[in-house]
């Protein structure tokens, strides 16, 4: 009854990082610099995929959006936080806090599913290679993307409406560089039981079973790999599923030790640090690592100097 009386604040604080002025240079070039890296990456690959023909299979349109995924979940933190960096306000709104959570929240849940399915993708490529364009057609395809991207919209929703409908009278300050689910639970004055658990069930679920989805694919896949009796084959069959490798651990990595913790061991500060690993850091790596990694690209990515460096000369 008590909590009736108390009005939700207009607007949120980011505190950010620190109130030294010279880490806060620091800070923003470093942003900068991976949030420039991170543009020109994925969009890059998305033009290259886009423009090769070659790369017009169903693992490459997975990746595409992969790409375009790390774009927007990037582009909702890293340029309020720069903004923040600079600005002697670092208020956001309460509508604008709740869109950056919720968008935040639906690219980063689209990308566990969009990971899932790319397994998938490499379980059949490798297991069942023959039926392969048949299996993965591109109408298959299609409903695998858009059922991640429902999945993503529906838990998103679930999180942010379960968290903006608390009252936040503690304080309008967000301990965080930007608007995530633990440091607003900190700002209500209500007991956020229900909405942990509701939070904790919902990252969960995500998590747990793409996760479980792409272990099963990958046991099958190496299952496949061992049975094949050159070395050579064996590389070949490993090397079509290494950058996928990389990026979901980089990515179920952070996110687990992030969200799938007790609560007593949360640490704000701490927990700062580690979500620029997975909301600024991973969005970069993803398109090198595919490009490092993968023949096709870096093939596809000569080819295109190539036209470049001759329609120079011409």
């Amino acid at each position: 009854m008590a909590n009736e009386n108390y009005t939700s604040p207009s607007e949120f604080i980011l505190l950010g990082f620190t109130n030294q002025q010279a880490l806060h240079v620091l800070w923003c070039a470093v942003f900068l610099v991976t949030y420039m890296i991170t543009l020109l990456g994925n969009f890059g690959m998305i033009m290259l995929i886009k423009f090769d023909c070659r790369l017009h299979t169903p693992m490459y349109f997975f990746l595409s959006h992969l790409s375009l995924l790390d774009l927007c979940y990037s582009s909702t933190i890293s340029p309020q936080t720069l903004v923040n960096f600079v600005a002697k306000s670092k208020a956001i709104s309460f509508s604008g806090c709740a869109a950056q959570l919720f968008s935040f929240a639906t690219f980063a849940t689209t990308e566990c599913y969009l990971l899932a399915a790319m397994a998938y993708d490499r379980y059949v490529a490798v297991c069942d290679p023959l039926l392969y364009m048949v299996a993965m057609s591109q109408r298959f395809c299609v409903g695998l993307l858009a059922g991640a991207y429902l999945g993503g919209v529906i838990s998103s929703a679930i999180h942010t409406i379960s968290i903006f409908r608390l009252p936040f009278c503690h304080s309008n300050k967000i301990n965080h560089f930007f608007c995530d689910g633990p440091p607003l639970l900190e700002l209500s004055c209500s007991n956020t039981y229900i909405n942990e658990m509701v939070l904790c069930t919902v990252v969960g679920f995500n998590l747990i079973s793409t996760t479980v989805i792409i272990l099963a694919s990958y046991l099958s896949i190496l299952a496949t790999i061992l049975r094949i009796r050159s070395t050579e084959g064996r590389c070949k069959a490993f090397s079509t599923c290494a950058s996928h490798l990389a990026s979901v651990a980089l990515f179920y990595g952070s996110s687990l030790f992030m969200y799938l913790r007790p609560r007593s061991s949360y640490s704000l500060d701490y927990d700062k640090v580690v979500s620029v690993f997975y909301t600024v850091t991973v969005p970069m790596l993803n398109p090198l690592i595919y490009s490092l990694r993968n023949k096709e690209v870096k093939d596809a990515l000569r080819k295109a100097k190539g036209r470049f460096l001759s329609s120079q000369v011409k």
